[in-house]
């Protein structure tokens, strides 16, 4: 059975950071794309940080570029999202998925398009709160 599981979220004061992390067990493609969506109350779901487990390439989102890192360790099984500058418009759910894919430009096709709709797993989420 496939699970991805999300740690280290929590609430911290505008400019802090935070560092989430994502384990996937019962996942066996390495072809595959691995990174997290958020989702503010009253928002649509969006996808913002994703990395190609194969090449390690990544793909941001503008709303996070410069402030937000992805990162995979050696086993490609957990995945890492260092989170630096925080906004209080950074508050959200959290959420890892993964998705079978055959390239990092096809990875941030799918992250950007229809609110994740063609992802294939989810994670159960972890909220991040961010104060002013």
């Amino acid at each position: 059975q496939v699970q991805l599981v999300e740690s280290g979220g929590g609430s911290v004061q505008a400019g802090g950071s935070l560092r989430l992390s994502c384990t996937a067990s019962g996942y066996p493609y390495s072809n595959s794309c691995m990174g997290w969506f958020r989702q503010a109350p009253g928002k649509e779901r969006e996808g913002f940080a994703v990395v190609y487990r194969n090449s390690g390439g990544t793909k941001y989102a503008d709303s996070v570029e410069g402030r937000f890192t992805i990162s995979q360790d050696n086993a490609k099984t957990t995945v890492y999202l260092q989170m630096d500058s925080l906004k209080p418009e950074d508050t959200a759910m959290y959420y890892c998925a993964a998705k079978v894919a055959f390239s990092v430009a096809s990875c941030g096709a799918l992250w950007w398009a229809r609110a994740g709709a063609d992802i294939g797993y989810w994670g159960q989420g972890t909220q991040v709160t961010v104060s002013s």
